[in-house]
């Protein structure tokens, strides 16, 4: 079962599963726990809680460190849902729906890093207005094109 324990102390390792180093890892992951926690605040607001936070079956992930490296390596990697639950020992469908809990909160610790990238056209010509120089391939889609049957047409 991968946790950031585990693979923390391989750098290389580290790097091939979630894209990033160790100390970018680091970078991130304040502020993902900083989503977190907000999320966690807001789901709590407005109604009176009969017991503390951390109640409750315990789940499969010991941290906000183990929760980034599973949403990074899915991201990373894309593998089959079934083989990311068994990557981290859990069933597909816990999987699933982690995948879909924590991709938010990837976004949005990304967002305040200011790492996440462009999607719309208009902010690339703004970004390329700016820098002067810059080079790069823009990787596109194939896609089907409808032919005539008739090969005079």
């Amino acid at each position: 079962m991968i946790s950031h324990a585990k693979i923390s102390r391989h750098r290389r390792m580290f790097k091939t599963l979630t894209g990033l180093s160790t100390e970018g890892f680091k970078q991130i992951l304040p502020s993902f726990e900083e989503a977190w926690e907000a999320d966690l605040d807001r789901r709590d607001a407005g109604r009176l809680r009969l017991r503390g936070r951390g109640g409750g079956r315990k789940g499969g992930f010991r941290g906000s460190a183990d929760r980034l490296v599973f949403i990074l390596v899915y991201f990373r990697l894309y593998p089959i849902q079934a083989v990311q639950g068994l990557l981290f020992g859990m069933s597909q469908p816990q999987a699933n729906e982690w995948v879909h809990r924590l991709t938010p909160f990837l976004n949005t610790a990304l967002g305040h890093q200011q790492q996440l990238p462009a999607r719309q056209p208009r902010d690339l010509k703004a970004v390329l207005g700016e820098c002067e120089g810059l080079e790069f391939i823009i990787d596109g889609v194939e896609r089907p094109i409808q032919r005539p049957k008739n090969p005079e047409r």
